[in-house]
């Protein structure tokens, strides 16, 4: 018996001393709210996140594989080191204007089988982690190609997801996807496969536990972007990077990197609200500016024709009323979009550019990104491409004043498109002018890195709800979900706003709009972009009440802070803003009927307010109101619906 005793306290031992070797390193948030945990489990090194004691993502896998050596499998712990990081940093560009940084750092290094080295790096702040690897030297190799990640998340069963699925390779317009266009599934169920997988950013609602984010950032010409893919377990989802497909099949899958060498930063915000995703700032927090601005750059609204005058409208006449639109309207600039060079032509343009700059307002031109990537034949082409072409046309840009470009059609994620992105950015930097992206991928922390850098679609945006009834009749649903998901992460040009009652130059007719006027101005502080085109057309000027020209005149495009209120993703959202020392809270409702809903507002406690909001018949009001001393305030969000607040 005495033997057996031994035997059986022997074993506890084991299995007690087996779980300790396990665990090789954990450290905390500044907080001590978010836990970060690394394990090294039969060759396998392993990381979980537990969250005010809650287990938010289970062992999930990390490791890369490359060309010269395997850092996926048979990896053997080496030492873990601890630091402490702190930083302040201004950008007016983001959702909040001045920030500060601290985080606590860990650094786990391993070897493989082959005896090269790896290290991980994570950056744990309050809601926020932060993970990299760290690729030293491959004895006399410094360059390596990486070709693939395990980098995973594996999360509780109760979980479910709001995705965006990666559009196929090689179609829609002109075979110009994937261009991150795709809609979002609410709240569906843990590992439902999409052929090409979904898109950063993800968002992850693990039940009655809190709130999942996940993305990247610091993406710029050493990388490739990538993207989630499901595994064979329904719970884990996995780092994936671009489809062969994409580009016409051309350029690679991987990244080629210099040794020593780091990838890009995966994310992960975490909270038991959706407080901590709305306001994170961590795409910004980890990355750094990559050049110096040429001059002090300029951002604001923009008027823009092409939303709903189309094609016809890029003439001479026609954007000549757009230019006086804009100067009316108090905004910075006017876009013209395509096939501008065809129908006004270099001179004439010269000549806009001069009327526009008697009127105050700053002129940006569209140009076709490609080259060779795909068929989209609108022009100008092949002027943003190669390095020759690109810095003849800013040349010229600058002299006769141009202020920025909106490049269009780039399709893919490989690292020759990020380095495409890259040039045109560094390029047009050195020539003076702001840069937007469109038919285009997630920025990924491109406001920090790139002092131009203007803003990006890569979202279902304002051109689909003029193209699509389906569009039109999801704008709500849709519009619930960006604060929490797209818009956090990075800005998100959508060039919205609509007075128009139908989304056609007649404003009659067809394409009718389904969301009320009150919608359609709270989306004007909903969706956050340095430079924004709004959908504003001259007969607004006559035929929308004064209330709203008022309001879309002297909304901002800039912000100090942003703070959630209330809300939850595909159903409702409430958001609020600051600008200097005027606070903007706005609400949309997705929702079939009416939602009554108790909002708390402690920087506006005391105040007098105007309130822009909707009655029952879908007709839009404005009056004063108070909000009592303990910060509450009552409000009802008509279906289809939206208010704002502004001192």
């Amino acid at each position: 018996m005495k033997k057996l005793i031994l035997i059986f306290l022997s074993f506890i031992s084991f299995c007690f001393l087996s779980e300790v070797k396990a665990q090789i390193a954990e450290v905390s948030s500044p907080d001590g709210k978010l836990k970060l945990e690394v394990f090294s489990e039969n060759g396998n090194a392993l990381y979980s996140l537990n969250f005010q004691g809650k287990m938010m993502l289970e062992k999930s896998p990390l490791g890369l594989v490359t060309n010269e050596s395997d850092f996926s499998k048979n990896l053997k712990f080496i030492e873990s080191k601890k630091d402490i990081i702190s930083k302040k940093y201004s950008n007016e560009k983001i959702k909040k204007s001045q920030v500060e940084y601290k985080a606590n750092t860990l650094t786990v290094n391993f070897t493989n089988a082959d005896q090269f080295n790896i290290g991980i790096e994570f950056q744990i702040s309050d809601n926020n982690i932060a993970l990299r690897y760290d690729i030293p030297p491959i004895k006399d190799h410094l360059s390596i190609v990486i070709q693939s990640e395990v980098t995973g998340y594996r999360f509780p069963q109760q979980t479910t997801t709001f995705l965006s699925p990666m559009m196929k390779p090689m179609t829609g317009f002109a075979r110009t996807a994937p261009s991150y266009e795709s809609g979002y599934k609410a709240d569906a169920e843990l590992g439902i496969k999409a052929d090409y997988g979904y898109v950063f950013p993800g968002l992850f609602h693990i039940g009655n536990e809190g709130w999942i984010l996940l993305s990247e950032t610091g993406i710029s010409s050493l990388y490739c972007a990538s993207h989630l893919e499901t595994t064979s377990e329904k719970n884990l989802y996995q780092v994936a990077y671009p489809n062969m497909k994409e580009n016409n099949g051309f350029g690679s899958s991987g990244a080629a990197i210099s040794l020593p060498g780091k990838t890009p930063w995966r994310t992960i915000t975490i909270g038991d609200s959706l407080k901590p995703i709305v306001e994170t700032t961590i795409p910004f927090d980890v990355v750094e500016p990559l050049y110096e601005p040429s001059q002090r750059y300029q951002f604001g609204k923009s008027t823009w024709s092409w939303i709903l005058w189309q094609d016809n409208s890029m003439n001479y006449d026609d954007q000549t009323k757009f230019i006086d639109l804009a100067s009316k309207l108090n905004y910075e600039f006017i876009l013209m979009d395509a096939l501008w060079d065809k129908n006004i032509g270099k001179d004439r343009m010269k000549e806009l550019v001069q009327y526009a700059k008697s009127k105050n307002v700053g002129v940006m031109l569209w140009y076709n990104s490609n080259g060779a990537a795909n068929d989209a034949p609108m022009g100008p082409r092949n002027k943003m491409s190669t390095s020759v072409e690109r810095k003849k046309e800013m040349k010229w840009l600058k002299e006769i004043g141009v202020k920025g470009l909106k490049v269009d059609f780039f399709g893919g994620d490989k690292q020759e498109t990020m380095r495409l992105y890259e040039d045109i950015l560094s390029d047009a930097n050195d020539f003076g002018l702001m840069i937007i992206f469109h038919g285009a991928t997630l920025p990924r922390g491109w406001e920090v890195m790139y002092p131009n850098y203007a803003g990006s679609e890569a979202v279902l945006a304002s051109e689909m709800l003029y193209f699509s009834e389906d569009v039109r009749k999801q704008e709500a649903f849709f519009a619930t979900l960006h604060p929490f998901i797209r818009n956090t992460v990075g800005s998100m040009e959508f060039g919205g706003t609509f007075l128009n009652k139908f989304l056609t130059k007649s404003n009659k007719e067809k394409n009718r709009r389904l969301t009320t006027d009150g919608f359609q101005l709270a989306t004007a502080v909903l969706f956050q972009n340095p430079i924004q085109m709004f959908g504003i057309m001259p007969n607004n000027l006559t035929d929308a009440p004064k209330l709203q020209l008022d309001f879309i005149k002297e909304v901002p495009t800039l912000w100090d802070e942003t703070v959630f209120i209330d809300g939850y993703p595909g159903k409702y959202s409430v958001i609020a803003r600051r600008h200097n020392d005027k606070w903007y809270v706005a609400g949309v409702n997705a929702e079939k009927t009416s939602k009554k809903l108790k909002l708390y507002l402690p920087m506006l406690a005391g105040k007098n307010l105007e309130l822009i909001n909707d009655d029952k018949n879908g007709n839009t009001f404005t009056k004063s109101v108070s909000i009592n001393k303990k910060g509450e305030f009552e409000i009802e969000i008509q279906p289809n619906g939206g208010f704002v607040l502004k001192n």
